[in-house]
């Protein structure tokens, strides 16, 4: 009896362990090869965990990478980008299934989820590594991003105007592996109880529809 306890232990915790395995290599370990099948756009909205957290959640986004973009200096650190003087971005950079998720449905999240209308800063986090941007790939999602702010002006959504940068996509490296993943492996760390917890509650709340089951 005992021995049979032991070994169904045994096979519950080598079945919890390839679950674990299998949720991690969705959202870390996609080959470059597999990632290839798919759109991808790169997006600034404050500090890249937040922005990571809140497009993991949503239907047809299939990975998402913390990375730095648009500075000068090639593969930067984290401290390095962190002293506003390299020139980058934080972003995340999203690969998504066009027949899920419509590029302009992705912008709408991102314009929902921070403040655009806010100069190099997002919250008490401040530089111009934090600045609001669209990096975009190609001129279709340059030209859809454009209609989109447009539209967003014209409703007079925001009181301020949108200062959101409109460029396209330079110099992107990954951010370091710790970066990775950052929110759903910290849960408990201070700045994603009290920040990113907020942005997916208001996640929740306006996109319920728009979220991966």
């Amino acid at each position: 009896m005992k021995r049979n306890i032991s070994k169904l232990i045994t096979i519950l915790i080598f079945c919890f362990t390839i679950s674990c395995n299998a949720d991690r290599k969705e959202m870390v370990e996609m080959s470059k090869e597999e990632l290839s099948n798919y759109s991808q756009v790169t997006l600034g909205a404050g500090c890249f965990w937040c922005v990571e957290a809140v497009f993991q959640r949503i239907e047809g986004v299939v990975f998402v990478e913390s990375g730095y973009c648009n500075g000068q200096v090639v593969n930067p650190t984290y401290e390095e980008v962190c002293t506003g003087t390299t020139g980058h971005a934080e972003v995340a950079r999203l690969y998504y299934d066009e027949s899920k998720v419509k590029f302009s449905e992705i912008l709408e999240v991102f314009f929902k989820t921070h403040d655009p209308t806010t100069l190099n800063r997002q919250g008490n986090d401040v530089g111009t590594q934090y600045r609001s941007g669209i990096y975009y790939h190609n001129e279709s999602q340059k030209e859809i991003a454009e209609e989109v702010i447009t539209e967003i002006e014209k409703s007079k959504i925001f009181d301020n105007k949108i200062v959101t940068e409109i460029v396209a996509v330079e110099n992107y490296s990954k951010a370091e592996n710790y970066h990775q993943n950052y929110y759903n492996n910290n849960k408990n760390q201070a700045y994603c109880t009290f920040v990113i917890n907020p942005k997916l509650e208001k996640l929740e709340k306006l996109f319920k529809d728009k979220l991966k089951k």
